[in-house]
């Protein structure tokens, strides 16, 4: 009897439940063991609802005596690899995170949710034995023939979608067919290369540049930061080693923080290796979109892939190379569900494979600088900016006691007319969208606030709106108070739209583009607002940090960042740094051509210590004293912290669940001088949808004292029984808002 359930067959399976462990399940009934391999969806039943899981491992035995089989198989071949395996359970290790939702977050939504991946195949053209062992001049009476099996030696399997684009006829593929030198197999689908068969060339590198290069070995694990002015050529650098990495016949892995910079990215690569698979993977997508690029990346068949942070999930079985640019942008960290940075997955996704990974940033994050100077990094600066572009020049415009017209100086205003009367083109600076950040009466006091968090309400005067920008609540605009019924309404602060409608008024013989949130809601938008700049005509670019990320625009010659103050005065810890990053990145799209540069920089308190350090010394010199703060100070990244979140309608339960969470963490692990509690503390944000939000903070000298603490809490606060109670562990958290 022992024999007997020691070999029977068990399913091991990461099922998208809250709870961290795998589950065992029997082979569908009917189906043969032999046909199952791990990376494979399943159907599984599951507390009375029928999901989609991913088989990990099959086993020889259980602890479970009775176990119920899976209902249904979904894939034939296993859409995730060993590798790919062991990396997700890594993830779901370190980020105390449950490994069902890992291996769910890892797939695009139409996979999540059971459809089969041979819905997106295309037939692809691939060389057979003989038509790979056949002579350059075998078909030289065949020159269209002859070319095409040049094309598929150099390039591979080609899909119909690829060879109509480089201009060849599906009549050309079949003569070859007939010859039996080639032949049509299934798989996914990739976006078509760019049609024309020379790529765009290649601009020289300045001597910087040059060294950079030489230092990069593509040939092993290393981890780079690129540290490089704004302007300076990363991106060039990065397009020289994934040439590299694609005359070895591997893959290049590109991540990028927003959305918005896909395209212009897309095309600089599309122009630069028109002959290659290009795959684009983010949340912009249309749901068959993202799965095709998903499944073209898995199977190998995307040459180059780039996108935003969940791409780092994807399997990529010839991966060669991994890229983050704007490696300091907050995007990279995920902020609910499985919370991981995919800036730091890319390190050890690149360690575990054996590739190089490089870190790219003008503005580097602390964690990042930190691990350059302390040796665990390669660290390659870039220090001038490429081609003719010279820095910009900064220049304070104190606001103290300026009269503001809708936030602008008069200084600031006649710069902005000087430029544009030259031809060239100006960018505004604002990071609030909205007509106004608050609404309040004059009588008696009152301010909007928002019915569902700790907020007030934004006024977005063209919708006749006054709007949550945490939980989007809206309610129409008011014209009298409720409190006191006066009509003495007022909009305090200035947000996008009030500027935008300043700029209007006064520059009527130009283009205001305005980019935010609200501008930019549809596919595409960013890319379409932004193609009047692209092509040089002379205009206002008028937006938040959406504009402040990687976008090159040679003849934006004036930058005026209206308000420099609002992050240095900030409880969060990380404030002042992603203020500096912010001010500089912004600062660094003013000229970026042949044409000389200027930055406004409005402020109230222009003899901030902070902010005379990054104007005078630039964000280098800001970063490493913020770096020796931190230390000072004990906290990230000099030492490890992961927070113990908990949210709850009742803010006494919360309360309650983290003063235990902090006994039990306390009694493994007492207080010292290397383990540090605080808390339980509000967020930032205290209420957001009507939730209450409080953490403990845990920080620890070594990463290494905090995971076996936090699998124990995490093990602990399972067996929490209020459904009305969320929790999570954020290791390495980002925010504490």
């Amino acid at each position: 009897m022992q024999e007997a359930v020691q070999q029977r067959v068990i399913l091991q399976l990461a099922v998208p439940v809250p709870l961290r462990r795998l589950f065992d399940y029997l082979p569908p009934e009917g189906l043969s063991p032999q046909a199952l391999a791990p990376g494979q969806r399943l159907w599984v039943p599951f507390a009375g609802r029928k999901l989609v899981a991913v088989l990990v491992a099959i086993a020889e035995e259980s602890p479970l005596a009775e176990l119920k089989p899976a209902l249904e198989q979904i894939d034939s071949t296993a859409l995730f690899d060993e590798h790919s395996r062991r990396f997700l359970s890594w993830i779901a290790d370190y980020y105390q995170a449950p490994v069902g939702e890992v291996f769910a977050a890892a797939m695009p939504a139409a996979l999540r949710r059971g459809r089969p991946a041979h819905h997106w195949a295309e037939q692809w053209l691939q060389l057979t034995t003989e038509g790979k062992g056949l002579p350059d001049t075998a078909l030289t009476r065949a020159p269209k023939q002859q070319a095409l099996l040049q094309r598929l030696l150099c390039s591979g399997r080609q899909s119909r979608a690829h060879l109509k684009a480089q201009g060849f006829s599906t009549a050309t593929g079949r003569a070859l067919q007939a010859r039996g030198l080639v032949e049509w197999v299934a798989g996914p689908t990739v976006p078509p290369p760019l049609p024309g068969a020379e790529p765009s060339p290649a601009p020289k590198l300045n001597s910087e540049q040059q060294q950079v290069l030489d230092a990069m070995d593509c040939s092993g694990f290393s981890a780079t930061l690129l540290e490089g002015v704004t302007g300076s050529g990363k991106t060039e650098i990065y397009l020289r080693l994934i040439e590299r990495v694609l005359a070895a016949g591997r893959q290049a892995l590109l991540l990028v923080p927003e959305i918005g910079l896909t395209p212009q990215t897309l095309r600089r690569i599309a122009a630069r290796f028109p002959a290659h698979s290009i795959a684009a993977l983010h949340s912009g997508l249309a749901e068959g979109e993202r799965a095709q690029s998903w499944l073209a990346a898995a199977a190998g068949q995307a040459d180059i892939v780039i996108g935003t942070r969940s791409v780092i999930m994807t399997p990529l079985p010839r991966l060669g190379l991994v890229i983050v640019d704007e490696e300091h942008d907050a995007s990279f960290k995920q902020q609910d569900g499985v919370r991981y940075s995919a800036r730091d997955l890319a390190v050890v996704l690149a360690r575990d494979t054996d590739v190089p990974v490089l870190l790219g940033s003008a503005t580097p994050a602390l964690e990042t600088l930190h691990n350059a100077l302390s040796g665990r990094y390669r660290h390659l600066r870039l220090c001038r900016r490429a081609g003719d572009a010279h820095p910009p020049q900064l220049h304070v415009v104190p606001t103290l006691h300026e009269s503001l017209e809708a936030g602008f100086a008069p200084q600031a205003l006649r710069h902005i007319d000087d430029a544009l009367a030259r031809g060239e083109q100006a960018l505004v600076f604002l990071n609030r969208r909205g007509f106004a950040p608050a609404l309040t009466c004059d009588d008696c006091g009152w301010i909007a606030d928002c019915a569902h968090c700790s907020s007030k309400l934004t006024l977005h005067r063209r919708q006749r709106q006054l709007r949550c920008h945490h939980c989007d609540y809206r309610r129409p605009l008011l014209d009298s108070c409720p409190q006191c019924h006066s009509r003495s309404i007022s909009a305090l602060g200035g947000g996008t739209e009030r500027s935008e409608e300043l700029l209007l008024q006064r520059f009527a013989s130009y283009p205001v583009i305005r980019i935010d949130r609200d501008t930019t809601a549809s596919k595409q938008a960013l890319d379409r607002l932004l193609a009047p700049a692209r092509d040089g005509l002379p205009c206002l670019l008028l937006g938040t940090q959406m504009l402040a990320k990687g976008h090159h625009l040679p003849r934006v010659t004036l930058v005026v960042i209206q308000d420099a103050d609002s992050g240095l005065f900030s409880a969060d810890f990380r404030a002042p740094e992603r203020t500096g990053q912010l001010l500089a990145q912004v600062a660094g799209r003013a000229g970026r051509g042949s044409l000389r540069g200027r930055v406004l920089v409005q402020s109230r308190y222009p003899e901030h210590p902070l902010l005379q350090r990054l104007l005078e010394k630039g964000y280098s010199d800001f970063a490493r004293q913020l770096l020796r703060d931190r230390t000072t100070a004990q906290l990230p990244p000099a030492r490890a912290m992961a927070l113990v979140r908990a949210e709850c309608e009742e803010p006494a339960w919360a309360e309650a669940f983290l003063q235990d969470a902090r006994r039990f963490m306390q009694s493994l692990a007492p207080p010292s001088p290397q383990l540090l509690y605080l808390g339980p503390v509000p967020a930032l944000l205290e209420r957001k949808s009507g939730r209450f939000r409080f953490y403990v903070q845990v920080i620890a000298q070594q990463r290494a004292q905090l995971q076996p603490l936090l699998a124990q809490v995490s093990t602990w606060a399972e067996r929490n029984t209020n459904r009305r109670l969320r929790w999570a562990v954020d290791m390495d958290a980002q925010d504490l808002s």
